[in-house]
Formats: structure tokens, C-alpha cells, sequence
């Protein structure tokens, strides 16, 4: 608490206030994508099961590399299911702040797969069939299983698109909310479903080209080509939610409406310094210096900053931890004649 106002020129130690809730989401953090998730993952299922088919019957390297992509998919999808629930568990003694960065964790994992088990064998794959090329057998199989991919896909990709449009700012593009979202399910998705319908492009040019010229070598190109595309996407995948796993701020709405909450009250004359983090997608941590009046009684300190506290929890609500420290601007009377300087 402050000194008595006999000796304005002593900081105050700090005073904290911590909250136990959920919050619900709102703020600076963007939805979960259940539903995104799940039509993806069936989506992908049926995909991978129609084209390992097309594959043994045509032998198109391109088939098999979009049959690996899709089991990946579906690998990715069952991970961030399986963050979501494990992200859930109460804190610890451990983890007192809890497992909400767990949804990072696993999705940094999907980045990882999607780069080593779809895009670096489609690669391989395809460097290999360009070197040997193979003439393919019954193309109509690759056609039907390609055109069906992309129906499926197209389904999935809508769900994630209307999913998205619910949690995206007005006038935000979807890079944008990729970059800014903190939280990684809707990113992945729809990156995920983005590079699977143009994959699906390059595997109709692939089998196309081969069965219309008789030449392997563009299934060949085609495969690597898939290939390329998913090391990208994952490349900016694990770029994404490293970022969110070393930990990120709230978003600069956030940041203004906690700044503009803080500085709300009657005896909060500015806000010094404000430090946020993520714990989680729906959980952050504030911590704010903030100037009291120097003539406040230590209670008048104690209620401003629960007061303070409060109207950040209004406004915004996945604020679930909050720790504040108050202070007092130095005057040119005080006895250092300095000003304040931050901690």
C-alpha cells in the first residue's frame, strides 16, 4: 500500500489480485473452431480411405501423396481435439496458471506433421516419379476420386469460412485473422482446407497431363508440387503458434479497452505501465502499474484497485488474472525533485 502522504516520494509495493475464471472468450481471443474441426476431420477420413483406392488401382504418385496429406489431416484434426480437452484441467501447483497453452502446444505438432508426413514425402514422392516416370491405368478412378475430394473439401472449408466470419473483426482479412488469432484452431483449419482444394488442383493437372500425353513425368510434377505447398503451410503454421507458445500480448483492441478501463476510475490518474500475455487462447494475464492520487489513505488505494480490477474484468473478459501495482507520479516538490521512473 502507499506511504502516509508525509512522504509522497515512496513507491508502493505492489498489490495483486488474482482470478480463478474461465472468461468467456471474448476480447482478444477468437473461438475454438469445434465444428470446423470435426466436418474437417470427416471430411478428411472419407478423402483419404476414396483416394489410398484410386491410388492402388491408377498407381498415379499424385493420388498417393494427396491420400498421405489427407491421413495427416486427419492426424491434425484429432490433435487440436485432443489440446483442446487436455488445455482444460484445472491449475496446479505445477502450472499455476494452468494448461491453456496446451492448444500451442499441439498445434505447433500439427505444423510438424503436416511438414514431415505430407509435405516432405509428397516431395519425395514425386522427385522419385519424375526420375522413374510410371503411365497410369484407369484415370477415370483418379477423375471420380479428385472430383468428390473437392466437393468434401469445399464443404469443409465453408464450415471453417462461417466459423471464422462469427469471431473475425469487421473489415479484418483472413491473413490477418490468421496472424492475429490467438487461438490456433480456425488458422489451421483453414489453412489446412485451403491447401488441400489447391493440392486437389494440382493433383487433376498431374493426372490430367499424364493421362492425356501418356508422360508420368507430370504426375510427377504434380506430387511435388503438393509437396511444396504443404512445406509452406506448415512453414507459416509453425511460425504462427511458436509465436503464440513463446507467448503473445492481447490484441490492440484488448490492449486499449484494458488501458481505457484501468484509467476509468476516479482515483487512477494514468496508467504507467501495462504488461499482458497469453496464457491460453481465453486466458490473459495483465499486469499494470498504475499512478493513485498521492493523498489517498492506504483503504482509498485498496478499493481503487479493486475497482480497477473489476472494470478490466468487464471489459474485458478472458482477463483472468490480474496482477496491479499502485504508484504515485513524483511532484516537482518532492523531496528527490525526480520524476517517476517505471519498474
Amino acid at each position: 500500500m502507499t506511504q502516509p502522504p508525509d512522504r509522497p516520494s515512496a513507491p508502493a509495493p505492489a498489490a495483486t489480485t488474482e482470478g480463478d475464471g474461465q472468461g468467456s472468450g471474448q476480447g482478444s481471443g477468437h473461438g475454438g473452431g469445434g465444428a470446423a474441426i470435426i466436418a474437417a476431420l470427416l471430411a478428411n477420413l472419407g478423402i483419404a480411405a476414396a483416394k489410398f483406392v484410386a491410388f492402388l488401382v491408377t498407381g498415379a504418385s499424385s493420388m498417393l501423396a494427396e491420400a498421405i496429406h489427407s491421413v495427416a489431416d486427419s492426424g491434425n484434426q484429432v490433435l487440436l481435439l485432443v489440446g483442446g480437452r487436455t488445455s482444460r484441467r484445472r491449475p496446479t501447483a505445477e502450472h499455476p496458471f494452468g494448461f491453456g497453452r496446451d492448444r500451442y502446444v499441439y498445434g505447433f505438432l500439427v505444423a510438424v506433421v503436416l511438414f514431415s508426413v505430407g509435405g516432405l514425402f509428397a516431395v519425395y514422392e514425386g522427385v522419385h516419379k519424375v526420375l522413374e516416370p510410371e503411365e497410369l491405368t484407369s484415370p477415370g478412378w483418379a477423375f471420380g476420386v479428385l472430383g468428390v475430394a473437392v466437393v468434401l473439401e469445399s464443404f469443409s472449408l465453408r464450415t471453417a469460412i462461417r466459423e471464422t466470419n462469427e469471431v473475425r473483426q469487421p473489415g479484418e482479412s483472413y491473413w490477418a485473422f490468421i496472424r492475429q488469432a490467438r487461438a490456433p484452431e480456425l488458422p489451421v483449419v483453414l489453412l489446412e482446407d485451403s491447401a488441400a482444394l489447391t493440392g486437389l488442383v494440382f493433383a487433376l493437372a498431374g493426372v490430367g497431363l499424364t493421362a492425356a500425353t501418356g508422360n508420368g513425368v507430370y504426375d510427377g510434377l504434380g506430387t511435388v508440387a503438393i509437396g511444396v505447398l504443404l512445406v509452406a503451410v506448415a512453414s507459416v503454421l509453425a511460425v504462427e503458434t511458436k509465436s503464440l507458445l513463446v507467448g503473445e500480448s492481447a490484441t490492440p483492441a484488448a490492449r486499449r479497452a484494458i488501458e481505457d478501463a484501468l484509467a476509468g476510475g476516479e482515483h487512477v490518474e494514468s496508467v504507467i505501465h501495462l504488461r499482458t500475455q497469453h496464457l491460453g487462447p481465453e486466458e490473459l494475464l495483465v499486469a499494470a502499474k498504475i499512478a493513485v492520487r498521492h493523498d489517498d489513505t492506504a483503504e482509498a488505494v485498496a478499493r481503487a484497485i479493486d475497482e480497477a480490477e473489476a472494470r478490466v474484468r468487464r471489459a474485458v473478459p478472458i482477463a483472468t488474472v490480474i496482477y496491479l501495482e499502485p504508484d504515485i507520479r513524483r511532484r516537482s516538490g518532492s523531496p528527490t525533485g525526480a520524476p517517476m521512473t517505471e519498474g
